[in-house]
């Protein structure tokens, strides 16, 4: 769709919460928007999805075109998105589904919009079946209101773990469904897949922005006002350029998911939960007395 359709139905979604007219209306309809592949820079897309559970499923048509959409090629290298339904907006993890599990739910997408049908009748391409996994803390986890700092910290912390064990708990499915594989010929799961690559590149790079705000801005401001702690405060940087070395690592691993060693990349997984449990471990029990007394969200300046 052209740009200037594309920004006058934002436009008009976000006047009229999630409403809009001309082809989309009557239908539902979320905007995305995704990290740019190559510029960095935010992009938002209108898209009709389908629910299926708790998931939101997302088609990469492009009408039935012969390439896939912009959008698709930027989730895939920055998996952490954000969307907009009505008036609410959340955080989400873009996971493309694979083999029998995107023929799947394309076939229940189609059920719901039989028009996707057509568009994949109309290509030789096979269109992208993507669920966004809304990016939340696990149920029962972390502290349910944020009014200070300490609550905001532990808010990341929450989810870095959340999503650590999600990744972890993945690849040992991985491996078990090549140790139950009987017979010859390869097992039916040879990579490590889409599904472990999206989340482990969603937590490497929430991990990477948290430990870079932390060096650039939360430490320096906070030595400044407790000067006694600067041993505390170089220890944490030295575990972040550890933690840093191993996510590297992962990442180079997931560059190319298809051909990565399964073996190699769940010592580096390993190597990461240790290290990043220890560090979390000791940056709350280090800085979390302080924060709590600092109120989140800063309060604004005062009325003129």
């Amino acid at each position: 769709m052209p740009t200037s359709f594309n920004q006058s139905v934002i436009e008009e979604f976000r006047a009229n919460a999630g409403k809009v007219s001309g082809p989309f209306e009557g239908g539902d309809l979320l905007l995305l928007t995704t990290t740019g592949a190559k510029s960095g820079k935010e992009h938002t897309t209108p898209l009709g999805y389908v629910r299926d559970g708790g998931l939101l499923l997302i088609i990469g048509s492009a009408a039935g075109g012969p390439r896939h959409p912009a959008w698709y090629h930027n989730l895939l290298a920055h998996p952490l998105v954000q969307v907009e339904i009505g008036t609410e907006a959340f955080g989400a993890v873009a996971v493309p589904a694979e083999g029998a599990r995107r023929d799947q739910l394309f076939e229940r997408v189609v059920r719901a919009e039989p028009g996707y049908g057509d568009y994949q009748a109309g290509t030789t391409r096979i269109l992208p079946v993507v669920a966004l996994e809304r990016s939340a803390p696990e149920a029962g986890e972390g502290p349910r209101e944020v009014n200070n700092l300490a609550d905001k910290l532990m808010e990341v912390h929450t989810w870095l773990r959340a999503q650590l064990r999600h990744v972890q708990a993945e690849t040992d499915a991985h491996f078990a469904a090549r140790a139950a594989h009987q017979g010859s010929g390869e097992p039916p799961v040879p990579s490590l897949g889409l599904q472990i690559r999206q989340h482990c590149l969603a937590f490497c790079q929430s991990l990477e922005f948290h430990h870079t705000s932390e060096d650039a801005h939360l430490f320096p401001t906070m030595a400044g006002y407790h000067p006694h702690l600067a041993d505390t405060f170089e220890q944490l940087r030295v575990e972040h350029r550890t933690v840093a070395r191993i996510q590297g690592e992962l990442v180079a691993l997931l560059t190319g998911i298809n051909a990565a060693d399964p073996g190699r990349f769940r010592t580096e997984l390993t190597r990461m939960s240790e290290e990043l449990t220890a560090h979390l471990a000791y940056e709350e029990e280090s800085l979390l007395p302080i924060l709590a007394e600092i109120p989140w969200p800063p309060a604004g300046p005062p009325a003129p």
